[in-house]
């Protein structure tokens, strides 16, 4: 605990964090209207993952950690990543 430094965020950060959500938030919606077949579940998910991206960068402070950390996390989505490919390619040719 001896280099603790204090992250500060705006709320003007915060307000277009927001808003940014809200709008991604309103086109999953609309993508779900939209007949696209397995596509369609692929683009919601591509989606929900950038709204995770806001999430963990600005709420989470994760865009003011150390670059293992950062580097830890980004395995984790290439992991999820592979998985959510190797089950779409599992039910494509079942």
């Amino acid at each position: 605990m001896k280099n603790q430094e204090t992250h500060s965020t705006g709320y003007l950060t915060y307000a277009i964090v927001l808003i940014g959500l809200l709008a991604l938030t309103t086109l999953s919606v609309a993508v779900t209207g939209i007949h696209l077949g397995a596509f369609t579940v692929a683009l919601a998910l591509l989606i929900a993952s950038i709204k995770v991206a806001f999430v963990l960068a600005v709420f989470m402070h994760l865009r003011s950690e150390n670059l293992f950390l950062k580097l830890a996390v980004a395995g984790v989505f290439v992991l999820f990543a592979l998985v959510i490919i190797i089950t779409f390619f599992d039910y494509l040719f079942r």
